[in-house]
């Protein structure tokens, strides 16, 4: 089972910055999740939020305006995948992409680390993802916060793609039986929101793949 700092060490750090990657590497995990928008000068940048603070469009800030606005560097993709990993052979990077404007930029940057860098793309759009999936040979997954009516074969809202093997529930729709069907159908099991140290206990009793979380130290003080 993998754990993934969400949004990296945010407990030490601003989230989606370089230092709270840092911070979460350091601490031992086995990966990071992070969002990918474009800002107005067209460059990939990691942010989560549609809105700053303040309420400005992220979309309509260049990458210096919204680092400005923020207080700190908002780190751009290619900076993130060429961070140094002190102490660690390889991290997996889960790339959420938040808007399809950030697509084709992300795919060609994506182009220069396949070979060198462990990644997992995922979206609530879909499309996006089976897009992804056609055009470059990248491990992707469909984010949902639903609960499916049946999940014993593979459904027809899942892409239709070998690529397209991670599915990244949300804790609140999920429970052992489901995690089974979507294993039983060639699927990996991701699982976000989960946040008590006795919700991270159940994921790992229904041996799901990974978990997104905000506390990792829950899972490497177990796993230790």
């Amino acid at each position: 089972m993998l754990i993934l700092s969400h949004r990296g060490y945010h407990s030490r750090a601003p989230e989606n910055t370089l230092e709270a990657f840092r911070e979460a590497i350091i601490m031992g995990v086995d990966g990071i999740e992070t969002d990918i928008r474009l800002s107005a000068d067209k460059v990939p940048i990691l942010f989560h939020d549609r809105l700053t603070p303040d309420g400005r469009e992220v979309s309509c800030l260049s990458n210096a305006e919204l680092s400005t606005v923020m207080g700190y560097p908002v780190p751009t993709l290619e900076e993130a995948l060429q961070l140094p990993l002190p102490g660690k052979k390889s991290i997996l990077w889960n790339l959420e992409i938040k808007t399809p404007s950030a697509l084709d930029v992300t795919i060609t940057i994506l182009g220069k680390y396949l070979s060198t860098r462990r990644l997992l793309i995922t979206s609530f759009w879909h499309p996006v993802i089976a897009e992804v999936g056609r055009r470059i040979a990248v491990d992707c997954g469909i984010l949902v916060a639903h609960r499916p009516l049946d999940l014993r074969s593979r459904s027809n809202w899942i892409p239709n793609d070998p690529h397209v093997n991670t599915i990244v529930w949300c804790w609140e729709t999920l429970d052992a039986d489901l995690v089974a069907q979507s294993t039983a159908c060639g699927l990996r099991n991701f699982v976000y929101g989960a946040t008590t140290p006795s919700e991270h206990r159940c994921l790992v009793g229904w041996k799901v793949d990974g978990i997104i979380t905000d506390s990792p130290e829950y899972l490497i003080r177990r796993m230790s």
